[in-house]
């Protein structure tokens, strides 16, 4: 029975609108949601918390009905994109933590196991990307110190 119920958690989440046109109540063209957006990058804002400031602040549910493409793309257009996608970069940070975690605590096979799962993720994360072109070909995830 517990599986059961283990799948009918986590059902409550808003879902996307099904339009493609954006909707009547916005009231940004185009060239204003693209300038917000990089000016938000230039103030050092990853593309989550652009997307999640576009629509707390200003009232911009998607981009990409507006603009046509997506944040990242509004970056890339501007030369402001990040080298490395940010949940790969993210990833990279949280197995960062849990080998530094492991070298103070090595009897922990807890979290042996998730800094495991967490480079299984990266790796397969790094092939999608090197597929889609979003990371060059010969980019190669290595076990070293990022920035935290």
């Amino acid at each position: 029975m517990v599986g059961k119920l283990s799948t009918m958690r986590g059902g409550s989440r808003s879902t996307r609108p099904v339009s493609k046109r954006p909707p009547n109540w916005v009231v940004y063209q185009p060239d204003e949601v693209q300038a917000l957006i990089i000016n938000l990058a230039r103030e050092g804002k990853s593309q989550s918390q652009i997307g999640n400031i576009l629509r707390d602040v200003h009232g911009v549910p998607l981009v990409k009905p507006i603009v046509g493409h997506g944040v990242r793309k509004t970056l890339e257009d501007a030369g402001l994109a990040p080298q490395i996608p940010e949940d790969l970069y993210n990833l990279m940070v949280a197995a960062t933590r849990l080998r530094r975690h492991l070298e103070r605590n090595p009897k922990d096979f807890g979290n042996k196991r998730r800094l495991q799962l967490t480079e299984s993720n990266i790796y397969r994360l790094t092939r999608f990307y090197k597929k889609r072109g979003l990371l060059p070909k010969d980019w190669g995830y290595r076990q070293e110190i990022v920035t935290v």
